[in-house]
């Protein structure tokens, strides 16, 4: 490692020190982070890797210890200044940054903010905007571009103050495939040719393989780190934390436990390949027979949308036609899933099927119900179609948690003892105890918790139908396991269920059927494994297939795999086939 450009020395920090609230997110962090390094922190919700990354540019100040940034103290507040010029920070959620109305205004705001000479400022507003290739878009609106596109605006703002440190906090979360891959594209660009060092938090581990070194957090604390090779390598280790592996290395380690002569320390796809045809020495290994999709739901349509289209500021010089000849059904019984990149339409599709929106033209049938039609009761559609949003803790009002849960029965007007009936239901339902967190206050609770009761809110609404804005996004494995281990629990309860996802996996796993929606349209619908069999027309779409899509895609193409009966999505099945086809040739 080069000298390093931070260095952090038993950082502990407490939120709200000396009161009964007071909690140790960090204990005794010791940190070094080389000039033009790139890092990876990984660890679970809660585990403090946000705490650690706002302490590297004196958002926050050590409750003990110290970080120095340059040769700088964080403490010293003569320094502040400079650590924030050396450090840039981009953060989770793109809309709350950006404060201009025009992009390049926006990028412009750290530079003018350091006092630089107008033509610097121009200067460096040109660069910025050229690294991240978002120059076309300079004179947008930003709540106009897709996410991808804001996020890339916020790295150019960041990037226009010229730092030596970049640091990406949950920067990907919110994003599509393809907006993923542009932000990594960009970091990892300016790592190379710029040096820029460059510390990335991410739950997402396949992003995680092309870090310099893997740093992993639980409890405050700093447990393990080493490159991406020997951190993955040790599964045991990373599932004790309630963490996960990339896809590809489980594929890998599932081949190795069969025939020890398969590396099991593979990170990427490419790695994957390579090994796989060195392994078999140019002979195919044949796949098993194999049914790769259940049966469809057999219920009856509970929600139709025919030729539906929408303009939002309808009337207006900022009319936009978000969604236009939108056709979909879905079934009682099953759970469907959305994909499309970002700005696709596809929330503006589910704000549709709770009559939350009215359609401008085409109609949309809810239970037998037009949603535009005069006698419609908006109220009982609403009541049997619940929707949770892509940031549902932000749905919360209430002070306290039972309260928060009770808003919906008690507008139905149910007695006190149905109401509570139903918040005790309801929490239990999502995991959360009626008496351990009735009387909690809300927004003490840590996310995944605020997203449990912003389920239990709608859940005791007792939908027939639930819909699912990014259910998981910002969840570490372990929360996401948990979250559609509970939608699964709420399926078997003869609930329907609608997810809208960016994550392939998830929806490979969890749907009978899925929906592609692109240029606000319905563009593909099918079983999984008939729309992720389509990988070159979804990546004209700016999607992505499962990653062990893509390896039994490749390895076919290359005639190393024959056989294979269907589309390949879920990694448990590709775990289980290459298992069977390795111990047929034993």
């Amino acid at each position: 490692m080069s000298d390093p450009i931070i260095r952090v020395e038993d950082l502990c920090f407490e939120y709200n020190p000396g009161t009964p609230q007071a909690v140790t997110a960090l204990d005794g962090i010791h940190l070094e982070i080389g000039s033009g390094e790139y890092v990876a922190i990984v660890g679970h919700n809660g585990s403090g890797k946000s705490t650690l990354a706002r302490h590297l540019n004196a958002l926050l100040l050590p409750t003990r210890g110290n970080v120095w940034v340059n040769g700088w103290n964080t403490r010293d507040p003569a320094h502040r200044r400079a650590i924030r010029s050396t450090v840039g920070m981009v953060f989770q959620n793109p809309d709350n940054q950006i404060v201009a109305t025009i992009v390049e205004e926006d990028v412009a705001f750290g530079p003018e903010n350091l006092a630089l000479p107008h033509p610097e400022i121009v200067r460096r507003v040109d660069w910025s905007l050229e690294q991240v290739e978002m120059q076309p878009y300079r004179h947008r609106a930003p709540h106009l571009l897709s996410g991808g596109q804001k996020q890339r605006v916020c790295i150019a703002g960041v990037l226009a103050m010229r730092p030596q440190v970049l640091v990406l906090d949950e920067s990907t979360a919110m994003l599509d495939p393809r907006g993923r891959q542009e932000v990594q594209r960009v970091a990892r660009r300016l790592n190379r040719e710029e040096g820029t060092t460059v510390v990335a938090i991410t739950h997402f581990m396949e992003e995680a393989v092309h870090a310099d070194r893997v740093v992993v957090m639980e409890a405050g604390r700093i447990v393990l780190q080493g490159t991406p090779r020997e951190v993955f390598g040790q599964v045991d280790r990373l599932r004790a934390l309630h963490l996960d592996v990339p896809p590809i290395t489980r594929l890998a380690q599932a081949l190795h436990s069969r025939d020890p002569r398969f590396p099991a320390q593979v990170l990427t796809l490419q790695e994957f390949l390579d090994a796989f045809r060195a392994w078999r020495n140019g002979r195919p290994l044949c796949m098993p027979p194999w049914s790769p999709s259940g049966p469809l739901s057999a219920g009856e349509p509970c929600i139709r949308m025919e030729g539906v289209g929408h303009r939002y500021m309808k009337g207006t010089p900022l009319e936009v036609q978000a969604i236009h000849d939108v056709e979909l059904e879905l079934r009682e019984g099953e759970v469907l899933g959305l994909i499309g990149h970002t700005g696709s339409g596809k929330s503006t599709i589910i704000q549709h099927m709770n009559a939350l929106l009215r359609p401008d033209r085409g109609t949309v049938t809810v239970f037998g119900q037009d949603v535009a039609g005069p006698e419609t009761d908006v109220r009982a559609i609403r009541r049997r179609v619940g929707l949770v949003f892509q940031q549902p803790e932000t749905q919360l009002f209430e002070r306290f948690v039972g309260d928060d849960v009770a808003f919906g029965p008690r507008n139905l007007g149910l007695s006190r003892s149905e109401v509570r009936e139903r918040v005790r239901q309801a929490m239990e339902w999502v995991g959360l105890g009626f008496e351990a967190f009735k009387d909690r206050m809300t927004f003490g609770l840590s996310g995944g918790e605020k997203r449990r009761v912003a389920l239990a809110g709608v859940l005791a609404l007792q939908p027939q139908v639930l819909v699912l804005d990014e259910p998981t996004a910002g969840l570490d494995p372990r929360g996401r396991r948990r979250f559609l281990d509970l939608l699964r629990e709420l399926h078997g309860r003869d609930m329907t269920l609608v997810l809208v996802s960016h994550n392939m996996e998830e929806l490979a796993e969890m749907c009978h059927r899925l929906y592609v929606i692109a240029g606000g349209t319905t563009a593909l619908e099918g079983r999984p494994g008939e729309v992720f069999g389509q990988g070159a027309r979804l990546q004209g779409m700016g999607l992505d297939v499962p990653p062990v899509t893509q390896a039994f895609d490749r390895l076919v193409g290359m005639g190393l795999v024959q056989g294979l009966a269907g589309t390949v999505y879920r990694v448990e099945d590709a775990v289980r086939l290459l298992e069977e086809a390795v111990h047929a040739e034993l």
